[in-house]
C-alpha cells in the first residue's frame, strides 16, 4: 500500500500567525491601531508575494514599511516571527498522526530559517519541506504542490492538504484536484468549499484517517 501523506501550511494552520502579527503590531505602533493595522496587512501581503521576487523577509520588511512603521522598526514583524508560537493542540495532533504512519510535509509561503525556527517550537519531525523562497514562487500558485509530488512520488489520492487559508491553499488545492481539509479557526465561511472543514486540529487524525484508509 502506498504511504499516505498529509501536507500543511505553517502559518495560520499551526503557528499562530495572526497572534503573532498582530501583537508586534501592537508592540511598534500601540495597542489601539493594532485591528485596523493588522488588516491593511492582510490586504498588502498577497501583492508584495506576487511575483515571488522578495524572500518572507523582505515581504514582512516591506510591509512594515507601507504601514508606516516608525524608522528602525522596518523588521520588527521579521525578527519577532520565530517568536510565534504553535496553536495548543498542534503538536498532540502531529505526533498522533505520525504514530498512525502519516508523513508529514511543510508547504510554506516563508524562508528556511523562519520555518526550521517555527518547527523546533512545534517539536514534531516533518518529512519534508517546500518553502516559497526555495523556488520563487509563493502560494496560491501552484509550485509548492509540484515540487513536493516530484520529490516525494506522492499518490495523490493517498494525499490531503491542510490549511487555515482559503486564498493560498484551500483554492489551489481545489484546482488541482486534491483532497483538503480546512482549519476554520476564525468562524469564516468556505469558498470554496474543501473537502472537510475543522475548527481546529483537534480532530485532524481521525479525519485525515476517514479520507484515506490506512
Amino acid at each position: 500500500m502506498a504511504e499516505r501523506w498529509a501536507t500543511f501550511d505553517c502559518y495560520g494552520t499551526l503557528i499562530d500567525w495572526n497572534g503573532g502579527i498582530r501583537r508586534e503590531l501592537a508592540r511598534v505602533f500601540g495597542e489601539e491601531r493594532a485591528d485596523a493595522l493588522l488588516v491593511r496587512y492582510h490586504g498588502l501581503e498577497p501583492a508584495l508575494e506576487a511575483d515571488g521576487s522578495r524572500s518572507y523577509a523582505e515581504v514582512l520588511t516591506e510591509a512594515m514599511r507601507r504601514l508606516g512603521v516608525p524608522p528602525g522598526e522596518e523588521s520588527a514583524l521579521a525578527r519577532s516571527l520565530p517568536t510565534w508560537e504553535p496553536f495548543p493542540e498542534v503538536p498532540a495532533s502531529l505526533r498522533e498522526l505520525r504514530e498512525r504512519g502519516w508523513r508529514l510535509a511543510i508547504l510554506s509561503n516563508t524562508d528556511p530559517g523562519f520555518l526550521a525556527a517555527s518547527l523546533e517550537r512545534i517539536g514534531v519531525p516533518v518529512d519534508l519541506t517546500v518553502v516559497a523562497s526555495e523556488i520563487d514562487s509563493y502560494k496560491p500558485a501552484h509550485r509548492h504542490w509540484e515540487r513536493f509530488f516530484a520529490e516525494t512520488g506522492a499518490d495523490r489520492v493517498r494525499h490531503v492538504h491542510v490549511a487555515a487559508s482559503l486564498f493560498h491553499d484551500i483554492a489551489p488545492a481545489r484546482e488541482l484536484r486534491l483532497a483538503s481539509v480546512w482549519i476554520n479557526r476564525l468562524g469564516e465561511r468556505a469558498d470554496p468549499e474543501p473537502t472537510r472543514e475543522l475548527p481546529d486540529l483537534t480532530r485532524l487524525p481521525e479525519t485525515l484517517d476517514d479520507l484515506v484508509a490506512a
